[in-house]
């Protein structure tokens, strides 16, 4: 369990979100993937229990109330893991998933072990969570490299379950295949820790991963996937959203990333 130290970060939105053009595959003409914004993936591996870890979720914040108001959609995701849980206590939204997803990102850099807060930007480059020089400079990085497109469309079947449509362009030149993601998220949490080096704090989230599952191999020149997908109980209405992206199965490139609030109108 890594310890970092923590500090205060305010950034404007230009300054945290250049102005960046990112190079996009040919695309066929399909209607679903009209008009969608190419996507940089923005991982954040958090805990409840950490305390450096609040000024983390609070720059992931700022980063996903910006992102809408760029040309590249700013995709993020906050995962919580669990190895800062203890008998008395645990982060009522970590997962182990995440914590072997931390650690086979760990593998991939070559570093000594997983920590937190631990952002990973399009699978590519990592560094502290609360970092947000290192974070412009990433996601500048990150824009210098050629995607692909990926769309999400949903249809709500009954209040238990939704229908996504996953539709994913060609990928960049020397891609050869790619694994396809679908994440469930809430939009927004808040707790009152009751444990940890957190203990008595109020702490707010956003985009806190609930599932993630690898849903479909990814070829060459793109493809579709219709997915069935239960939806957590309880949950408040309007507090979920769907996160898609395509990773590559090697080297743990991403490759496309796209966001949709459950609720909100299809393309």
């Amino acid at each position: 369990m890594g310890r970092t130290t923590v500090f205060a970060v305010t950034l404007s939105a230009a300054a945290l979100l250049p102005c960046v053009t990112i190079t996009a595959q040919t695309v066929p003409a399909k209607a679903s993937l009209d008009d969608v914004k190419l996507g940089i993936l923005v991982e954040l591996f958090t805990s409840e229990g950490c305390s450096s870890c609040p000024p983390a979720d609070a720059l992931l914040r700022q980063l996903d109330a910006q992102s809408a108001k760029t040309p590249t959609q700013i995709v993020v995701l906050g995962e919580h893991v669990d190895y800062w849980d203890g008998p008395g206590w645990h982060d009522r939204f970590s997962s182990h998933d995440y914590t072997n997803r931390q650690e086979e990102y760990a593998r991939r850099f070559r570093i000594e072990s997983p920590y937190t807060p631990q952002m990973v930007v399009d699978g590519s480059s990592e560094f502290t969570g609360n970092d947000a020089p290192r974070l412009q400079t990433a996601l500048r990085e990150a824009a210098s490299h050629s995607k692909a497109l990926l769309s999400i469309a949903a249809e709500e079947i009954n209040p238990a379950e939704v229908v996504v449509d996953l539709d994913a362009g060609p990928l960049p030149e020397g891609s050869k295949h790619a694994d396809l993601y679908l994440a469930l998220a809430d939009n927004q949490d808040q707790t009152q820790v009751g444990g940890g080096e957190n203990s008595g704090r109020s702490l707010q989230h956003v985009a806190v991963l609930r599932s993630l599952q690898k849903v479909a191999k990814v070829s060459a020149e793109g493809g579709q996937k219709q997915i069935k997908l239960r939806l957590p109980k309880p949950n408040a209405p309007g507090n979920l959203r769907l996160v898609a992206f395509v990773q590559e199965s090697d080297n743990g490139a991403v490759l496309a990333a796209a966001v949709k609030l459950l609720g909100e109108p299809s393309r």
